[in-house]
């Protein structure tokens, strides 16, 4: 029987242990004089927020003198953070947990763990589903990863082999928790990170699980933010961006406007203000969020990127309409006009859904048109993907769409946005541009790779040690649809 456990509130010398491996009974030895502190093995799915809250959770063992590996296979904790915005996304998830139970039978002590968005939503349903899972913890529960770990660890090394099984389930609701992710497991030369500014969303778009699996909006305090943007300066961080499920609309029940400027446009006038930060970009914002204010910051914020995410969805209004999308097509597409009008040359990316429910082939010729009017610099295209518990998902099956449908439609629209994207980028050819050189390529340690202020990668020659974090001019001389190179200028 499972030790299912909501409310979890073990006495506080439980929390206050040293960690496995340290007091009377170590845990992990290789010999009676040495002592061998687990490793940790976390995989991240689904988006910056994911990637920011493990960053946090990697940071919390560290500092209990656990030891992080990339080798799930000699991991003694192995946890992986979910995200459930798409059917496939918890599919991998359950794929991967499924792939690393075997590990149990060279350790029979192994701790595994589900973290963030899938584990919120299903809960204790994933213990049944993975019979090797120990611990289920959500969203607002990230903090208490690292705790939940060590008693479980303990409970394993104290236990009898024919006791019952025992596992941690976490997901209820806890204040305050948007302030527990502010520190950082940074890696060496690292030139960028994540700040969470905020957690939750309000919009309910009835497409989307996240409301229901990161619960309501609530920001941070503005000066905790500049601080922790201050400490990441001065470990040499050149560029930040602030992450919230809709950060342009952070504060707004929390803080007061001032001189007729939002909480998020305070904010970033402040993190502009930091010395060391050359760059700050944000996301994923709301096009109700580009409010006068905000587009006008892109014209007197140096540091701010020019580039802006706005998701799109649909370029049908009925469509829009049925998604809960408090805008119409029209309205979007001169909320586009006006944010190049004010900061020319500016980089505009978005997200859009193909095959919502009901939608028909004049719904969907609608987006497509939408796109070649806009002409956006880059585009990620989804199928829909029914999300239990969201009102989508309840709509009559009548008006689902086919998956061939969808695929189909996903296909041709991505073939629209990349012939744009490719345009663009060959535009680009000839031009000067900023990097921010981020060290060597993904796809070729033996170039460098950096990105300019619109977000374009640029791949290029030079050496790691000397211009890693380094804000450099480069000359594009070609481009291969969604990357470009160029070679660095000398300083004559």
């Amino acid at each position: 029987m499972a030790a299912q456990i909501s409310a979890f509130a073990p006495p506080k010398a439980a929390y206050n242990c040293a960690p496995p491996g340290f007091g009377d009974r170590p845990l992990f030895q290789h010999s009676p004089t040495r002592i061998r502190m687990p490793k940790v093995f976390i995989k991240t799915y689904g988006c910056q927020m994911n990637e920011r809250d493990s960053e946090q959770v990697s940071r919390m063992f560290v500092e209990r003198g656990y030891t992080l590996t990339a080798q799930e296979e000699v991991a003694d904790v192995i946890l992986i953070n979910t995200c459930s915005v798409r059917d496939q996304a918890e599919q991998k998830a359950l794929g991967k947990m499924g792939h690393v139970g075997r590990y149990r039978r060279e350790n029979p002590n192994v701790v595994y763990g589900f973290l963030g968005c899938m584990a919120q939503s299903r809960g204790a349903e994933l213990l049944a589903q993975v019979p090797h899972l120990d611990l289920v913890a959500g969203t607002q529960k990230y903090h208490m990863v690292a705790d939940h770990v060590d008693t479980i660890l303990r409970e394993k090394a104290e236990r009898r082999m024919d006791d019952p099984r025992f596992s941690i389930v976490d997901t209820d609701e806890e204040p305050e928790s948007q302030n527990t992710i502010r520190d950082h497991q940074l890696g060496e030369a690292q030139t960028k990170a994540f700040v969470s500014i905020m957690q939750g969303c309000n919009m309910k778009c009835t497409f989307c699980i996240v409301p229901y699996t990161r619960g309501g909006e609530r920001g941070r305090p503005i000066a905790e933010i500049v601080a922790e943007v201050r400490h990441l300066a001065s470990r040499g961080v050149k560029e930040v961006t602030l992450l919230g499920q809709i950060v342009n609309l952070y504060g707004r029940h929390e803080f007061p406007a001032v001189d007729g400027k939002s909480p998020f446009v305070q904010l970033l006038e402040a993190v502009d203000a930091v010395d060391g930060i050359e760059r700050i970009r944000f996301t994923s914002p709301h096009p109700i969020g580009y409010k006068k204010d905000l587009i006008e910051a892109f014209t007197y914020l140096p540091k701010l990127a020019e580039h802006v995410h706005l998701p799109m969805q649909s370029g049908s209004n009925r469509i829009l309409k049925a998604m809960h999308r408090p805008y119409k097509a029209e309205n979007f597409e001169e909320l586009c006009a006006s944010i190049r009008a004010a900061k020319p040359g500016i980089a505009i990316s978005t997200d859009i859904i193909v095959g919502f429910p009901g939608e028909s082939d004049e719904d969907y010729a609608a987006t497509r048109a939408l796109c070649e009017r806009v002409q956006f610099d880059q585009a990620f295209v989804f199928r829909y993907s029914k999300r239990r518990d969201t009102p989508a998902a309840e709509m009559d099956e009548a008006i689902q769409i086919p998956e061939r449908v969808k695929e189909e439609r996903n296909q041709d629209l991505l073939g629209v946005v990349d012939r744009i994207i490719e345009a663009k980028n060959e535009a680009m050819v000839g031009r000067r541009v900023e990097v921010l050189c981020e060290g060597p390529s993904r796809h070729n340690a033996e170039r460098l790779s950096g990105r300019t202020r619109t977000n374009r990668i640029v791949i290029f020659d030079g050496s790691p040690d000397r211009l890693a974090g380094q804000l450099l001019d480069i000359d594009i001389t070609r481009s291969t649809g969604h990357t470009l190179y160029g070679d660095i200028v000398i300083a004559g």
